[in-house]
């Protein structure tokens, strides 16, 4: 069964085998739609909520 799953960081919706995979040392396992999502996230250290072009903003944002 295809199994579709969401972006750790903006919340987009990935289809199966276009995703990038992250597993911290505690155990955490992140999934991203792209690369830019995943700079974002772990080198620049941006919070998705004040990103306006991010899912999750919007979901708050309304």
């Amino acid at each position: 069964m295809v199994r579709i799953v969401e972006c750790s960081f903006c919340g987009k919706k990935i289809n199966p085998g276009s995703l990038l995979l992250y597993v911290r040392t505690d155990g955490t396992i992140l999934r991203f739609c792209s690369r830019k999502c995943k700079h974002n996230m772990l080198y620049l250290k941006r919070r998705p909520q004040k990103l306006k072009w991010t899912n999750k903003y919007i979901k708050i944002k309304g």
